[in-house]
Parts: C-alpha cells; structure tokens; sequence
C-alpha cells in the first residue's frame, strides 16, 4: 500500500497523496467553515502523517511561510496538517489525492461519546475547526479543492496480478 502511494504520487508530484482523509464544509446555521471527518465521497485534506508531498512544499513551509502565519500554527493544536493542505492548494488550485487502504479504521462512537478519550477527541476536533477557520480569514478565503477521486491499489496494473490471472494472455503487458 505504502509503495502504491509513492507510485500515485510520483504520477502527481505537485499533490499530497496519503490514506486518512478529511474534508472541509460550509455551515450555513454558524456561518463559519466546518471540518469533518465522517466517511463521506468528498475530501480536501490528506493527514500529512500518512502522506506523500514534495519537498517544495516542505521548504515553503519550513522556511517561507509569514511569521504571523507559523506563530498561529504554533499556537494552536492540530493545525499543521490543515496548513500544508492549504499551502499545496492555494499553490496548485488542485485537491489532495487519497489511496485507499485495504483495512479501514472507524473510530467507535461509543467510545468517542464515553471517556476521556471521546472528550479530548471532540476537543481536538474543535480545534482543528478553529484552526481551519483562522487559516481562512490569514489567506481571506477557502483555497482547499473538494475531490471525490481515490485510487485503490487493487485495480491498479503491476506484472504480478498479471502472472496471478487465469487468463493473462488477454491483458497487453
């Protein structure tokens, strides 16, 4: 999966290419931006801590990013990821890229909703909104692209499936 990943990105080296996804949302009743991480067909953020990004990306981050921009960052928790996703889009005007995983990992809601791990989960949540939405007014808009394209490794050609088919005769190399 981690090779496939690579193998996507070096197809589309301007994106971020990585497995767990979120997406961004408008919240008409609050009247701000809204961030979840529901299971849904749209996403607009790929969590850098499975992810594939250019180093271009990284050495604006880095090293170019406004001091007011990286002290915001610094201050808030979980906020990262949101930047780099912002930062590659306000560049490329493109949405990340996810590959899809052969297992999922849902979270439990019961154990979201009970617990300490439930409360500082939403906390976390909140501050990622929060987040977003600070990231926003800095940039005076919303640069993230909503996509609905995943790329599974299992549909994806490699001279292995190809030796394992009954009939791979009928396949050009």
């Amino acid at each position: 999966q981690v090779d496939f990943a690579f193998v996507v990105w070096r197809s589309f080296p301007e994106r971020i290419v990585g497995f767990p996804t979120r997406s961004h949302f408008w919240d008409p009743e609050q009247r701000r931006w809204g961030y979840t991480s529901k299971w849904t067909n749209e996403l607009s953020i790929v969590l850098t801590a499975a992810a594939f990004y250019h180093r271009y990306y990284h050495s604006l981050f880095t090293e170019y990013l406004p001091a007011g921009l990286r002290e915001l960052v610094d201050g808030l928790a979980a906020c990262e990821d949101i930047l780099m996703n912002i930062l590659v889009a306000t560049v490329t005007k493109l949405p990340p890229i996810k590959v899809t995983q052969r297992k999922q990992h849902k979270e439990n809601s019961l154990q979201q909703v009970k617990g300490t791990a439930g409360v500082a989960g939403g906390q976390r949540f909140s501050q990622r909104q929060d987040c977003l939405n600070q990231l926003v007014d800095w940039f005076g808009y919303m640069p993230l692209v909503s996509s609905q394209l995943r790329l599974d490794p299992v549909l994806f050609k490699d001279q292995v499936s190809v030796l394992r088919k009954k009939y791979p005769h009928l396949e050009k190399p």
